[in-house]
């Protein structure tokens, strides 16, 4: 396991950043919400030929501590991603004018776009397999109609979470045999499980994230950038699964509001997609970041091009 350095942010939060190699332009992973930096670990040791390759963990999320007095607004999340880009541009030695790549995953594609709202011109392209970017809350989510988030059944989810584990094997193999994450790839399964627990001292093991944090996380998914998509300088490819739940719904509505975007379609894999294909959605990630203009998606087979203007 790759050991983090640690980057200060706003609210006294330190966020635990990981350094998987590489050489060329920079590229940071964004991870969804729930995960940690550590399960792009595979995906990006195949980007790693084209890209120094950086992750981190959102606060409340891996090793990177939350602060208990701040709220878990996703503007936290984009001040946290600011910062380690700044941090990493610093180390490289890297000018205002080299690229900076970033590759978001839900909520981490979300962080990506409030991060460039916040501070223009920071992100220079982006990937993002179903950001989290919805115009209101659908009421497919909002289990009661009420209009917030708080009922809906994936923060009652969270809450629910098994925390604890007897060991990382348990977790493992809890987590392989059954849905959501049995339908991810064997390599980012073990790197979830390797790096989103903490060892404890009887031997046993527990999620980083918290079921309480994670819930919080969800309950702040109206983070309000949708309204102001139109103001993002950078290209940014939106990848979309065909499970037909929201995420995926609202992709198209994403890509509309942006003449600089485009719609990937992928439409046999599901909202944990970049987990469950690494080696093909790397091939078209590092296909997409060396394309100037319209984007023909790889040979993957998973995926479908759709250009909106």
């Amino acid at each position: 396991m790759i050991q983090p350095t640690f980057v200060q942010s706003v609210d006294g939060t330190n966020v635990a950043t990981y350094d998987f190699g590489g050489s060329g332009p920079l590229l940071v992973f964004c991870h969804a919400t729930g995960f940690c930096a550590g399960v792009w670990e595979p995906l990006a040791s195949l980007l790693a030929t084209n890209f120094h390759c950086i992750g981190l963990d959102f606060r409340a999320h891996g090793q990177s501590k939350r602060q208990a007095s701040v709220p878990l607004a996703w503007t936290g999340m984009a001040a946290d991603l600011l910062a380690v880009i700044a941090d990493a541009k610093n180390r490289r030695g890297d000018s205002a004018e080299n690229p900076v790549y970033a590759v978001g995953h839900s909520m981490g594609g979300a962080a990506m776009v409030l991060a460039e709202l916040a501070k223009p011109g920071t992100i220079s392209k982006g990937w993002a397999f179903e950001p989290i970017l919805f115009p209101e809350i659908p009421d497919r989510i909002a289990a009661t109609g009420n209009g917030t988030i708080h009922e809906a059944a994936i923060v009652k989810g969270a809450r629910r979470r098994r925390a604890h584990f007897t060991s990382r094997d348990e977790a493992f193999h809890r987590y392989a045999a059954r849905p959501p994450l049995n339908g991810i790839d064997p390599q980012c399964l073990r790197a979830y499980v390797n790096y989103g627990f903490a060892d404890l001292a009887d031997g046993s093991v527990e999620l980083r994230c918290k079921p309480e944090d994670e819930a919080q996380v969800f309950e702040n998914s109206l983070c309000g950038a949708f309204d102001r998509l139109a103001e993002i300088k950078f290209p940014l490819l939106v990848a979309a699964s065909g499970d037909k739940n929201p995420p995926a719904e609202i992709a198209p509505q994403v890509v509309s509001a942006n003449s600089q975007f485009q719609l990937a379609q992928y439409p046999d894999l599901t909202h944990f997609g970049p987990l469950q294909q690494a080696t093909a959605i790397g091939n078209d990630i590092a296909l997409w970041f060396g394309t100037e203009g319209e984007y023909e998606p790889g040979p993957s087979g998973h995926a479908e091009s759709l250009r909106t203007d």
